[in-house]
């Protein structure tokens, strides 16, 4: 098919995203004269590509009252995604799929969610539905909700030139409230690049509509069955 751990975290303008991470469609734009546009143009105009995007890529490492969080998730629109994040002690992988998640962590993570989990998962996958107790691992794995999160929330706004980010030419601008910096791709889709907050972290968005395939785990435990209901 193509197409948490929730440790208190202060907000902060344009990197919202770190608290939807810790908490828990439109078309494609033109990137033709996109570095003409007023600042408050090209957030617009980047909103509104990577909404009506298939897919992407997001890594990278916010701070957090646990420690950095770092991810590296691929993201389905309308569908979930897949990848691996890691706090501390804490490392897993993480599959959505629609309304189901599927969780598989290291000895840490499943002591943390619960003793029969750790002593009945031994390493293997817990399913559950969105809806449950795995709703905030769920959350990162919403393409458009990370996305509207990320770039919904900033103070005043001002452009601070062109430059590069893994070799692409982007528009960068400047959060002046908190000196963060949103960097816009300046050729084609204005699909943001790159969030970067200093007191907060850096998330990276990347391979913008490339295929992405989704499979469920044939050997999950499903945690009603854990808990006995």
């Amino acid at each position: 098919m193509r197409r948490c751990l929730s440790p208190c975290a202060r907000s902060t303008p344009w990197l919202g995203l770190a608290v939807a991470l810790l908490a828990g469609c439109g078309s494609s734009s033109s990137g033709v004269g996109i570095s003409s546009k007023t600042a408050q143009q090209i957030v617009a105009a980047s909103r509104a590509a990577a909404a009506g995007a298939a897919t992407v890529h997001v890594s990278g490492s916010v701070h957090s009252a646990g420690g950095p969080l770092s991810l590296d998730l691929y993201l389905v629109g309308g569908e979930g995604g897949y990848g691996r994040i890691a706090q501390g002690s804490l490392h897993f992988s993480v599959i959505r799929i629609g309304r189901f998640a599927y969780i598989k962590g290291n000895p840490a993570l499943y002591r943390r969610l619960g003793a029969p989990l750790a002593r009945d998962l031994r390493g293997g996958w817990l399913k559950a539905k969105t809806s449950g107790g795995l709703a905030p691992f769920a959350s990162l794995t919403n393409l458009e909700y990370l996305v509207d999160t990320a770039l919904r929330s900033h103070g005043t706004l001002a452009r601070k030139g062109t430059s590069t980010v893994d070799g692409r030419k982007v528009v960068a601008i400047g959060d002046l409230t908190v000196g963060g910096t949103l960097y816009v791709a300046a050729d084609g889709s204005p699909y943001p690049v790159e969030v970067h907050t200093p007191s907060a972290g850096t998330i990276r968005f990347d391979r913008w509509n490339q295929p992405v395939t989704l499979t469920a785990p044939t050997d999950a435990l499903n945690v009603n069955q854990l808990v006995g209901r």
